[in-house]
């Protein structure tokens, strides 16, 4: 595939003018920095995208200022009576120190951690984090099956990740989905949000009017569920 990059100023924002062999324009705004790449067809004149960019410069601002605005959940100590999140519910953390296999455990009120005597905040968030990549691993299959049959798709793999500035992600090519780890902590309804998003990008790649016009057939609540997830702290 061929491709040249160029680099276009507007003042306070710098583009990546990438040229390729594609047939539709796409512009991105990259967490966490905010770092701008406009995608054009092999042949697109510098001034075309540069005239391009400059309609989308409201765009590109606002999203720099959600980039920089998104909330944080602060630290976890790992410590008894501490407040954690699953699927949108506040649990009180208890925490046991035995000389046992480390295990989580959950009722309709707390979350109980068992770790061995002088573990570290560290070594309980290690404990804490594998249950939640569990907690996932028995959602997250049957909502991919759920949606294949529904969109006509085939997911080859699914990831779990940690990741500071997204919720999801979608590699077209390999037909792999990858999805925030921390969407354990919120309504089980915004993860399936998730899921139906990404999957839809095994369809159309980019957000056109392609593919909202699918999530708008297959999933009408999505502009609710991206507001709320939106909110919440990441």
């Amino acid at each position: 595939m061929a491709s040249s990059l160029s680099i276009i100023e507007l003042g306070d924002v710098t583009v990546e003018l990438t040229r390729r062999d594609v047939k539709n324009v796409h512009l991105a705004v990259h967490p966490p920095d905010g770092r701008v790449t406009l995608v054009a067809p092999v042949g697109t004149r510098t001034d075309v995208a540069r005239a391009y960019a400059v309609t989308k410069l409201p765009w590109i601002r606002d999203q720099r200022t959600k980039l920089r605005a998104q909330a944080r959940e602060a630290p976890r100590r790992f410590v008894t009576r501490e407040s954690h999140w699953v699927w949108g519910r506040r649990y009180l953390l208890v925490v046991k120190e035995r000389d046992a296999k480390p295990m989580v455990a959950l009722d309709h009120r707390r979350i109980t951690l068992t770790v061995r005597p002088g573990s570290t905040a560290e070594r309980r968030r290690a404990v804490m984090h594998a249950w939640h990549l569990q907690v996932l691993h028995d959602a997250v299959p049957n909502l991919i099956a759920k949606w294949e049959r529904t969109l006509g798709v085939t997911v080859s793999r699914y990831f779990l990740q940690r990741m500071k500035t997204r919720w999801g992600g979608c590699n077209h090519a390999a037909r792999t989905i990858r999805l925030n780890t921390e969407l354990v902590k919120k309504p089980k309804d915004l993860l399936e949000y998730l899921i139906v998003h990404e999957m839809a990008h095994l369809i159309e790649p980019n957000h056109g009017p392609r593919f909202l016009a699918l999530l708008d057939a297959h999933y009408p609540a999505w502009r609710e569920a991206r507001a709320e997830l939106n909110e919440l702290p990441l």
